[in-house]
């Protein structure tokens, strides 16, 4: 796993919005984590190992102090990094959204999850992709995981899913079920979200 070019800051940045920087100090404290990492402005400029591992930190810091409260907490700031990183991306990815918004409410759903991944590619390696699954759509994740491999009995990639709510209800004004059926958390090969579409 490797995070995309300034997706940290933001991240840090949002949580930060939703909870306070004075909560996040002190939850990181109490897990034994640098409270440093509340600051987003430095984090936008961490190398990618360090920044991936500070995202896996921070989100470790907050299962530990809401337990299942840190799911629509995630999923709220992954909601909320969406027009962040959409308006932050570069001119292509941003001429490419503009198109999409030109298209036909209907088809605008998969050219949307295909500029969601490429947002999450940054200029990484990560492999994200995108299927068709008859009227449904799968996103397929093999890398950018919320938490370690085998490190959890359920799926937590609740910013990812948070994301991809956001981007599809950007693209077609109305919501979409959105649920991550597999996870590597618990094991298996990529974190699978599966989009409903009606």
């Amino acid at each position: 796993m490797s995070l995309p070019n300034h997706f940290l800051g933001y991240f840090v940045q949002t949580l930060n919005a939703e909870i306070g920087q004075d909560t996040l100090r002190m939850l990181l404290n109490k897990a034994g984590m640098d409270a440093e990492l509340s600051d987003p402005q430095p984090l936008f400029h961490l190398e990618t190992d360090s920044a991936t591992r500070a995202y896996l930190d921070i989100q470790a810091a907050l299962r530990l102090h809401y337990g299942r409260g840190t799911r629509g907490l995630l999923i709220r700031v992954g909601r909320l990094l969406w027009p962040l990183l959409s308006a932050k991306s570069d001119p292509l990815l941003k001429i490419r959204w503009r198109a999409i918004q030109l298209l036909p409410a209907s088809i605008r759903v998969q050219p949307a999850l295909k500029l969601l991944a490429s947002l999450l590619r940054g200029k990484t390696q990560n492999q994200i992709t995108i299927h068709n699954l008859d009227l449904d759509w799968m996103l397929v994740d093999h890398d950018f995981s919320g938490t370690l491999p085998g490190s959890s009995g359920q799926p937590v990639c609740f910013v990812t899913q948070g994301l991809i709510q956001e981007c599809v209800y950007w693209a077609g004004k109305h919501e979409l079920d959105v649920t991550e059926v597999t996870c590597k958390a618990n094991g298996a090969d990529a974190c699978e979200f599966r989009i409903k579409a009606g």
